[in-house]
């Protein structure tokens, strides 16, 4: 089992421990291999995600003086890759593959629109400056899952090619009317705009509680799933499968140089592609990750959706699974206790009862993001590539 952070430096070939060696399922975003007959597909799979990480030399932000976003932008980063694959699952297929050749016209629009620009629509600098402005997040401030959620949502309304809506699941409750309401065109009943559905938990106070281990690998097990949100404390990471009892992660502390892959017809714009791809995953016991994350699915149509909110109450809230969200018809109103009820229960309950177990679904949106204080992360400085 692998807890400490991995990091690989595209310069060693020796090499690395990304799948353990065993005869094990693996699952990446909905597709499923053996560890042993299929380590080429899976790093193959891996590879073809866009990998989005620290960078250094871009135009300053705002009225700023960053020109990198090493220490804080992780978990923008994230955000980032969550987006981008959507977005290739939409226009190009899952089963989509990159390679170094790579020139197709629908990819290099996709990688184009979040190079570290103000120009490109999901950059660093249009995500930080949404935050800034509609969030009360500053430039550098470290974001949440939720924040970054909310912050993609409004930013995809305003790039009309990239077709999507996001809808960002809050108080843990996926209401299915809203999501149809956002969805279906009532001047075309039978339109469906493509949905990135982003449900925000927190599933423990200080690590995840095991009693959400279970549901949290059937998320990655569905279609149209997108990967999660999350990392581990202080540290932002993109999950995109499990193996056994650890989740893969792409991680975004790496600083690379800024750049553009534009039309990729000289050498400079191949190598900067190269850097939106990693080979090899990392891995980290689910026990140790980070219990504030945001699960991620795309549903390209009425009938995917309606499928996955099935799967929800089979398979991620039913069975042996504990319960991770709620899904809905209508969003209940708010309940506020009175203070006589509250006194009362907590008058009822004994020392250790409230403590027991920590539900999903008890736990409000508003306490993601101040849990516990966030500190600037320095731990990816032996992994700055200076090329």
């Amino acid at each position: 089992m692998l807890d400490a952070y991995v990091g690989y430096d595209l310069s060693i070939a020796t090499e690395p421990d990304d799948i353990p060696k065993t005869n094990d399922t693996v699952w990446i975003l909905g597709k499923q291999y053996n560890a042993s007959d299929d380590l080429e597909a899976i790093r193959q799979d891996v590879q073809s995600r866009l990998w989005c990480t620290y960078r250094r030399g871009f135009v300053p932000i705002g009225n700023t003086q960053l020109t990198t976003d090493k220490g804080w932008g992780c978990m923008l980063r994230c955000g980032q890759m969550v987006l981008a694959q959507a977005l290739l699952q939409l226009h190009l297929g899952r089963d989509w593959v990159w390679e170094a050749e790579t020139r197709d016209d629908i990819y290099l629009n996709i990688v184009n629109r979040f190079e570290d620009s103000k120009q490109a629509p999901f950059s660093l600098h249009q995500i930080a400056l949404m935050g800034d402005s509609s969030e009360e997040k500053r430039i550098g401030e470290w974001f949440g899952p939720n924040t970054v959620a909310q912050v993609l949502k409004k930013l995809v309304k305003f790039d009309d090619w990239c077709r999507l809506v996001i809808h960002v699941a809050l108080d843990n409750t996926v209401a299915t009317d809203e999501i149809v309401e956002l969805c279906v065109d009532k001047k075309e009943p039978e339109a469906w705009k493509p949905l990135l559905l982003i449900i925000p938990l927190r599933l423990g106070l200080s690590e995840v509680n095991p009693i959400y281990i279970e549901g949290l690998k059937k998320c990655f097990q569905l279609p149209g799933s997108c990967g999660m949100i999350g990392g581990r404390p202080n540290q932002a990471l993109y999950f995109i499968g499990y193996v056994g009892g650890e989740a893969l992660y792409l991680d975004p502390h790496t600083v690379q140089r800024v750049g553009t892959v534009g039309s990729k017809q000289d050498p400079a714009e191949q190598e900067l592609d190269e850097t939106f791809h990693q080979r090899y995953a990392s891995r980290i016991s689910f026990t140790s990750m980070d219990p504030s994350l945001a699960v991620c699915f795309l549903c390209v149509s009425r009938q995917q959706f309606d499928q996955l909110v099935a799967r929800f109450n089979d398979s991620v809230n039913g069975g042996t699974s504990q319960a991770l969200f709620e899904v809905t018809k209508t969003r209940q109103a708010p309940w506020t206790p009175t203070t006589a009820s509250s006194a009362s229960s907590r008058k009822n309950s004994g020392p250790t009862e409230a403590f027991n177990v920590i539900s999903a679904t008890e736990i409000p949106n508003e306490e993601f993001e101040e849990v516990e204080p966030r500190t600037l992360d320095d731990s990816d400085e032996e992994f700055e590539i200076i090329a």
